[in-house]
Order: structure tokens, then sequence, then C-alpha cells
């Protein structure tokens, strides 16, 4: 009897198979889509992910930066095959995008200051206003680039102290780049005595900047007579020179002024004030 059964059920089974024949086969063929659509993606996402980080990395941006973006584009191309297998086999894909888009908003509402950071990480590295090395004045720090990072920037002020500042601080400051252009251009603001010789003065001037020769003669140089102030006469010096040796040549050229001044009798007032006293007379008695 129970042999009977067995029999009978594998007929049935048998009889179901060829009645569904279309349908059965048509799942195969669908998940057999789905498998290779997985299988393509997994490889198109791979090579999309190398070439993007190969570019960056050619175009000298932080590896850390480089690696991040090319997972991120990795992981993008292999979530929309997944969704495309699933729509293949059937599954509801506007459901599963739908739940996907509310667990998206709800992460990025929890996260909104980190998504910021991304968000100013990526701008920073797409349009580079600074790169590694280079020495910039950014949410009023000053110091050199050490590292540009997805949610954060890092730099070394001149007195040895790391800065760790959120790129969402950054994008939405100024943002002041020292080391971009190779030349740069000093202003000095000499004060002299009314009783210095103008002309004596703008000839010492001149005779320094053409004795540096860091100072560039090849761009505008300026020496004139700027402001008539209260206690002195000052004079405003306007030369060039490569953006590696601008402070060298301030400090040098601010020496070199003191020691010809002296040397010449050209002296450097001190703030002065005069002051006039007058006597008023006593009022007459009656």
């Amino acid at each position: 009897m129970e042999d009977i059964n067995v029999i009978g059920g594998i007929e049935n089974a048998g009889n179901w198979v060829v009645r569904n024949q279309a349908l059965l086969i048509g799942y195969a063929v669908n998940i057999a889509a789905a498998i290779a659509i997985i299988i393509i993606g997994m490889i198109v996402a791979r090579m999309v992910s190398n070439a993007v980080n190969k570019v960056m990395l050619s175009r000298k941006i932080d590896s850390t930066v480089a690696d991040f973006l090319s997972a991120l584009v990795r992981y993008g191309i292999i979530a929309f095959t997944l969704i495309a297998a699933l729509g293949r086999v059937g599954v509801q894909t506007a459901s599963v995008i739908a739940v996907l888009g509310a667990a998206g908003l709800a992460v990025g509402l929890a996260l909104q200051g980190s998504l910021s950071n991304l968000a100013a990480g990526v701008l920073l590295v797409t349009f580079r206003p600074f790169r590694t090395g280079e020495f910039v004045d950014i949410s009023g720090q000053s110091g050199t680039v050490l590292n540009v990072q997805i949610f954060s920037t890092t730099i070394r002020t001149l007195d040895g102290k790391i800065v760790v500042i959120p790129n969402g601080n950054i994008i939405s400051g100024n943002i002041v780049n020292y080391s971009r252009e190779p030349v740069r251009r000093n202003e000095f603001i000499i004060q002299v005595s009314y009783d210095a010789d103008i002309d004596e003065v703008k000839r010492l001037l001149n005779e320094l900047i053409q004795a540096d020769d860091r100072m560039l003669k090849d761009h505008d140089i300026v020496v004139r007579l700027n402001e008539l102030s209260a206690s002195s006469v000052n004079f405003v010096v306007r030369a060039w020179s490569r953006s590696s040796e601008l402070m060298p040549v301030y400090w040098d050229f601010l020496e070199n002024v003191k020691r010809t001044f002296d040397a010449n009798g050209i002296s450097f007032p001190y703030p002065q004030m005069d002051v006039h006293l007058n006597q008023v007379k006593p009022a007459e008695k009656a």
C-alpha cells in the first residue's frame, strides 16, 4: 500500500512538472539571468572602482580620499546590480527602493553633520583649492596641509600644533592659499622723521632693493611717499619675490633699512605730540 502511495505521489509530481513546464523554465531563466547580472555587476563594479582610484591617484589626490571614493562607487554599482537582479526574479523593487530610501533618510537626519562634512570633502577633492604640502589659512588657522580626508583636513601650524578641521567648516569659510602662486609681493611701511630728505630716502630704499637678488626686478617695484602722518613721513615699498623666500626677504630688508638709515643719519621718529600752554590772566578785582 505504501509503495502504491509513493508511486502515486511521484506520478502526481511528474504531472505537475509537465503542466508547469513553461513556468519552471521561466523561473530557471530568470534565476540564471539574475545570477549573470550579479556576476557581471561585480566585475563592472571592481573595474570601475579601480579605474576611479587610478585616475584620482594620478591627479595627486590623497590616497585615503581616493580609496574612499572608489569604494563608494563600487558599492553604489553593486547596490544597483542587486536591485536589478531582484527585479529579474520578480521581486517588487519599488518597495525595496522605498524602504532603502526611508532608511537612508533616517540615517541622513541622524548623521546630518557628518554628511555635511562628507559633501564638503567631495567638493574639496573635486575643486582642490589646496593640496597636501601647501601653506594655507582656513577657518582662522594657518599652517601646512598634512592630508585631506573625506570628513576633515589636518594642518600643522607654524608652532608645531596639529589642527584637525571639519571639512564643512572649511567649505563655508574663506580659504587663503599662500603656496599656490610661485611669486608673492611684500609690502613695507617705512616711517622717517619730517626733517629727512624725501629724495634721499627713496634713493636708499631703491638701492637696497636692487642689492637683494631675491627681489624680482622683472615685476613691479613701488617706492613712494604714502602718508604724512602726525609724527612721521611714511613711505610704502612693494617688491615681489619667490613664495618660498618671502619671509626671509621681509626680515632681511627691514634689518638692512635700519642699518642703512642709521649710517646715513636718517632717524625713525617716536610718536610725539606738541602741547601749547596758554597763560590765563587773573581776573581783575572790582
